[in-house]
């Protein structure tokens, strides 16, 4: 129980009287404070006990005491102590009726009892507040680390210290959704801040966030968010709600929670190395074609994910910002984790690409999917290389067939980088028209250079060589159906496709002529524009 003026004035020794301020005494003290100055305000700091003996103050002026109380009640003083026998018998009525007037607690210090005699008291009960605080707070530390070790592990945490703090707290992981809540009705109203969990996420350095009552939610809390991991990355959030600011033994509570969470959700370094070293081994052993030898690495780890269909998913930044790969692979593993799927994760030496095995269908792929939705809706540009993140995505595939997997992969990762977009999946492309490939910078520079004689010549008015050419290719060369569509004799399509030859160079019965020809329209819009 932190001091009050009630605990000063039923203490024996003291011998106080309340002359204002009855219903007031529940107040906190922080500190007892001695001054004589005329305006003691400056160096105040808020809840303290002003103890004088007014040897510089008219205390029988109203005005001036008026005055005098309200600078005190404005400066946070909780109590003012007034010693008779020194400079007056009694306690002016004027500074009376100043404090009954301001509500600020009056007390008479008698003369047998001095200031220093107050201030000890005041320091005696600080101090075994704060060890009571402190004894607290390592007891609290001693249960929430016997939770962390049992088999709910952070769930467990989560509720020891939601029972400690009288409130409600709740375990967020890296895409802000609730891994854990206590007690049970806490759930929804911690879902209500998945959205404030996510972005604290994304602010790197961020120490926490604290959500006043307007602004958690309408029952009223006052919530802390808590980052959990390193500064440049957290793993995850911890929130805790009550109805007021915590204390020093709450404060202690929640400072262990984080540390015991960070410890439980940051695997060590070592771990990380080698199960990526692992997957690493795996992943290398399923593109050579060893399907045996990966089943035999995999062991219980990843084992299970070669028995069933999987996909290959290759990612990598949009732009300059690696750590986006960072974020991509915790949202897979988190959802591989809440769906208690295995997924393989094999991220490049130099940061700059993530290569992921997960289960066809699954969670962690859904959660790839909306990780690229994500991107796109936040896309800083639009076209080529607007998403912060590219990812293409495999078929699904088994052991056996796994390179195959990886180059559908890297050729929709290809067309998702040309594309601008964020997520291209391998059945996308191959259900589509060729022809979106097309868009781009050095296939039109083809078809402008493939072309520019053609329509230099029409420029001149001579003809319509291009969209003879045109007409003739669409029909397969069939003259009658061709002419018929421009509206000349079959004559004199002949006579244009002469000249198409002779003007490129290239013989029309040339398969391969006829195609680049056709891919080179198709890849155009119009007469390229001159030097």
């Amino acid at each position: 129980m932190p001091l009050t003026l009630s605990s000063l004035v039923h203490h024996s020794s003291l011998k106080l009287s309340v002359l204002v301020g009855e219903d007031r005494l529940d107040t906190p003290v922080r500190w007892a404070h001695v001054s004589e100055l005329a305006d003691p305000v400056p160096w105040m700091d808020g809840g303290e006990l002003l103890l004088i003996t007014a040897m510089k103050i008219d205390a029988e002026d109203p005005d001036e005491m008026r005055r005098y109380v309200r600078r005190l009640v404005g400066a946070g003083v909780v109590g003012l102590g007034f010693a008779v026998g020194v400079t007056y018998d009694q306690v002016p009525p004027a500074l009376v009726d100043a404090a009954r007037e301001a509500g600020l607690p009056l007390l008479e210090v008698p003369r047998r009892t001095p200031f220093l005699a107050i201030t000890k008291a005041v320091s005696a009960a600080v101090a075994a507040d704060q060890y009571r605080a402190v004894t607290a707070g390592f007891e609290a530390q001693r249960e929430l680390t016997r939770a962390a070790l049992a088999p709910e592990g952070p769930a467990a945490l989560v509720a020891r210290l939601a029972a400690h703090l009288g409130g409600w707290a709740a375990l967020y992981d890296a895409s802000g959704a609730v891994v854990a809540a206590a007690p049970d009705w806490a759930a929804r109203r911690a879902a209500r801040l998945s959205a404030d969990a996510a972005r604290l996420r994304e602010r790197p350095g961020l120490a926490s966030v604290v959500l006043g009552p307007g602004d958690a939610d309408e029952e009223g809390d006052r919530v802390e968010l808590q980052p959990l991991g390193p500064a440049r990355r957290a793993r995850g959030v911890l929130a805790v709600g009550t109805a007021a600011p915590l204390g020093t033994a709450e404060r202690y509570a929640v400072n262990s929670a984080v540390a015991l969470l960070t410890l439980t959700t940051e695997r060590s370094r070592a771990l990380q190395d080698a199960e990526q070293r692992l997957a690493a081994a795996v992943l290398r052993m399923l593109l050579a074609g060893e399907p045996d030898h990966a089943r035999a690495v995999a062991g219980e780890l990843y084992g299970g994910l070669l028995d069933a269909p999987f996909r290959v998913l290759v990612a990598e930044p949009g732009g300059d910002d690696a750590d986006v790969l960072g974020a991509l692979a915790d949202a897979v593993e988190n959802a591989a984790s809440r769906a208690a799927e295995p997924v393989l994760l094999v991220p490049a030496e130099d940061g700059r690409r993530l290569t992921v095995l997960a289960p066809d269908g699954g969670a962690a792929v859904a959660a790839c999917g909306e990780y690229a939705r994500a991107a796109e809706e936040r896309r800083t540009a639009p076209g080529p290389g607007g998403c912060a993140v590219a990812v293409g995505l495999s078929g699904p595939t088994g052991p056996g067939a796994a390179a195959a997997a990886c180059r559908q992969a890297e050729q929709a990762l290809s067309v998702a980088r040309r594309r601008g977009r964020a997520l291209v999946e391998h059945e996308e492309m191959a259900a589509g028209s060729v022809l979106p490939l097309l868009a781009d910078d050095a296939v039109r520079a083809f078809a402008d250079g493939t072309l520019r004689a053609l329509y230099e010549h029409d420029a001149t008015g001579r003809g319509d060589l291009v969209a003879s050419l045109h007409a003739w290719l669409s029909r397969h060369g069939q003259w009658d159906a061709a002419a018929a569509d421009l509206g000349v004799h079959r004559h004199t399509l002949r006579y244009r496709m002469r000249r198409v030859e002779e003007i490129l160079g290239r013989s029309l019965d040339d398969p391969d002529a006829r195609m680049e020809l056709w891919l080179a329209l198709k890849a155009t819009s119009g007469p390229p524009a001159r030097d």
